[in-house]
């Protein structure tokens, strides 16, 4: 049986369909990544606050492999 992932926002203990990649360039070397889960509903809100600070961020559908 697998475990459901669930979304990285505070409180949502929905299941996460989308994997954002991003990475703080300040502190995080040019191939460090970082990945956060996020269903439906918050895979906009969380891309957009990483955004907001200006890090790279890559959204896909799915999890990662």
């Amino acid at each position: 049986m697998t475990a459901e992932l669930e979304c990285a926002r505070a409180e949502c203990r929905e299941r996460a369909t989308h994997h954002i990649v991003w990475r703080n360039p300040r502190i995080h070397a040019e191939d460090r990544r970082k990945i956060w889960l996020a269903c439906d509903a918050h895979v906009g809100f969380l891309s957009d606050y990483l955004r907001a600070r200006d890090f790279p961020v890559t959204v896909h559908e799915g999890m990662p492999a």
